[in-house]
């Protein structure tokens, strides 16, 4: 085995074993790291800052954009935000061990379902290096280990990190490898990690789509992922328009860069004439490019003419696929042929339509009446989450602490014996 190899694989077992240790830890214990980790990130910020520096430096020197540049600062703002979110963690409820289920079976045996950590998780995610305290946070008060690899540009920042989430768990006497950040920048580790399963049991990737789909390609351990976030509106016909134009305004232009921001707008033939001036005068004036179907150029002088690439692009930006459709039911079509199964929103009045727009269209959150920005765990009473899966199996959706677990079947007997 090379150095890499082996550096993986002592630390998969090392989490394994640790795992072992921490599923039956108790509330309370949990809570207690979680906020002491809090007060020591907030303690240790300037050295933090001192390590964070060291990335941003090196991030500069190799000409990263700004906006990725902002995306790797350790600022007062991030720290703050990275200790409160652990407190609201500590203050969520705990999962691990709530009967979920219970029946008497005729021989009289009781029958349940009780919820249990999933064991080690592998976590592979870019530049962001709250991700590192976020994830680790969630895994903890799951009752799971977890293995953290981060991008190259933030390697000084996220072991900083990890560092003192394991002062945390020392001081509870947890074994500090229930928290570990691979400490190389050595693209094989990934490869490796994605080997070991064995010891790993999930495998969360968090990411641009090439990342997501090399880890599928190269996984032989179960891998809960979303590739893109290909997010519609669709404006049913006698929407009611102010509500229409400021759910549209808000799924594509609070946070354009995001997987839940809005990437398709389509517009019943009935409404377009009355709604899309108004709407596309809001959209230019945000500078948003709308890049819209014949009917759409119509109506807005400035609109660019789509081409079939941009029906089911993930723009990121303030581009906007605009497309006028003729029903419902070429609005759901539209949808199952270039949606990512991530959000879908219907504007309507119609009880009924919404209804059918629930029931129909396969996404991981289906909406009515508001915005696609709501496919967050915080912002669904989650709480906080680790990412979003648009896989089934075993978890569709923002996945929050109960998503970090999974169900074990448990029986009580009087003696019964099977026949």
């Amino acid at each position: 085995m090379t150095e890499i190899a082996d550096l993986i694989a002592d630390m998969a077992k090392r989490a394994r074993s640790a795992a072992r240790k921490i599923a039956n830890l108790k509330t309370d214990t949990k809570n207690k790291v979680l906020l002491s980790t809090a007060q020591r990130i907030l303690d240790n910020r300037k050295a933090l800052q001192e390590e964070n520096k060291k990335d941003l430096e090196n991030g500069r020197a190799k000409g990263l954009s700004s906006a990725f540049i902002d995306r790797l600062e350790l600022s007062d703002k991030v720290i703050e935000s990275m200790a409160q979110g652990l407190r609201e963690v500590a203050a969520l409820p705990d999962p691990v061990g709530e009967v979920t289920k219970m029946w008497k079976r005729p021989n009289g045996l009781m029958v349940g379902r009780v919820r249990i950590p999933l064991g080690v998780i592998g976590m592979i995610y870019e530049s962001r290096p709250n991700v590192t305290i976020d994830a680790a946070g969630l895994c903890l008060k799951a009752g799971n280990a977890i293995i953290l690899k981060g991008g190259s540009d933030a390697i000084n920042s996220n072991l900083a990190l990890a560092s003192i989430l394991q002062d945390a768990l020392e001081e509870f006497d947890i074994p500090k490898d229930a928290v570990q950040v691979i400490p190389t920048t050595d693209r094989s580790a990934v490869t490796e990690m994605l080997s070991r399963e064995e010891e790993i049991d999930l495998i969360i990737p968090r990411g641009g789509e090439g990342l997501i789909r090399f880890v599928v390609e190269h996984s032989s351990i179960p891998v809960l992922k979303h590739y893109k976030g290909v997010c519609h509106c669709y404006v049913d016909k006698g929407a009611d328009i102010d509500m229409a134009r400021k759910i549209c305004f808000n799924s594509k232009v609070q946070r354009p860069g995001v997987c839940n921001a809005m990437e398709g707008m389509l517009v019943h033939r009935n409404i377009a004439r009355e709604f899309l001036p108004g709407m596309g005068k809001e959209f230019q004036e945000a500078g948003v490019e709308i890049r819209g179907c014949p009917e759409t150029v119509k109506l807005l002088d400035f609109a660019k003419p789509a081409t079939e690439e941009d029906w089911g692009q993930e723009f990121l930006d303030l581009i906007l696929a605009v497309k006028v459709v003729d029903s419902m039911e070429d609005a759901m079509d539209y949808i199952d042929r270039y949606g990512s199964n991530h959000t879908e929103a219907i504007i309507t009045k119609d009880y009924h339509r919404a209804r059918r727009f629930l029931d129909e269209v396969d996404a991981s959150l289906v909406l009515v009446n508001a915005s696609t920005r709501f496919n967050d765990g915080g912002q669904l009473g989650l709480g906080a989450e680790i990412g979003i899966s648009t896989s089934k199996l075993h978890a569709y959706g923002p996945m929050g602490l109960e998503e970090l677990t999974t169900t074990k079947f448990i029986a009580f007997g009087e003696g019964q014996i099977r026949e």
